[in-house]
């Protein structure tokens, strides 16, 4: 049975409310740490990770039933006492906020090379939005999860990149019923072609979507595509 195109759009335009909502925040995030970063520089020395525990209480506020994680990843060598560094909250258990802890000591075997995940190569690469996932999240909650970054500036440089967490589940909960309202299958997928949510086990999320006859995509923003069999 052909998908309406009013199910399709109504669908598209949840996907890029939802979007919007996470990016809204990271956009928070962003700002505060360009300005935590461009008061350090004004004084002339170079920043160190005590200058970024002003960003702790909106990280923490801003943690909710769809945000899992969020915060602040530094390029390395920007701060003079940590070579990487990430300045990033969870909600722990209970749903408290906690902050992740990791060895990121460019020396140690156990070093997680965050410079290497499409979250933060697209940004750094002058993306102002990336989309990464679902994807199995072994630097955080070792769950599947989308990431949502964009790029942070400071003095004039990149400085790394401010991201938030969503687990992949709650991104399905809020997006599938909507999906559910077409019939016909119908799924959501970023830019590199990874399905996010659907409502048919033909595209489960995590499964790569190419081009295939019958299909038709509207935009969600950000390289996010609505894709439904038939759909005009």
């Amino acid at each position: 049975m052909p998908a309406e195109p009013p199910a399709v759009g109504a669908a598209a335009a949840h996907v890029r409310a939802t979007l919007d909502y996470v990016f809204a925040t990271v956009a928070r995030v962003r700002d505060a740490t360009a300005r935590c970063l461009e008061d350090v520089h004004r004084t002339g020395r170079a920043p160190v990770r005590a200058d970024l525990a002003p960003l702790r209480p909106l990280l923490s506020a801003r943690l909710g039933p769809l945000i899992c994680g969020l915060g602040f990843i530094a390029a390395p060598q920007l701060l003079a006492d940590a070579a990487w560094y990430m300045e990033w909250w969870q909600a722990g258990p209970g749903g408290r906020p906690a902050q992740l802890l990791r060895d990121l000591n460019p020396e140690s075997s156990a070093l997680y090379d965050y410079t290497r995940w499409e979250w933060f190569t697209g940004p750094e690469d002058g993306a102002e939005r990336t989309v990464c996932g679902p994807y199995v999240d072994y630097l955080c909650s070792d769950e599947y999860v989308l990431t949502l970054s964009a790029p942070v500036h400071a003095a004039g440089t990149f400085a790394g990149v401010a991201a938030a967490d969503v687990f992949a589940r709650t991104f399905e909960n809020e997006i599938v019923p909507a999906l559910r309202e077409i019939p016909a299958p119908a799924f959501v997928v970023n830019a590199p072609g990874r399905v996010m949510a659907s409502n048919t086990a033909h595209w489960p999320p995590g499964a790569v979507y190419r081009e295939s006859p019958g299909y038709n995509t509207l935009p969600c923003g950000d390289g996010v595509h609505c894709v439904a069999l038939g759909a005009g």
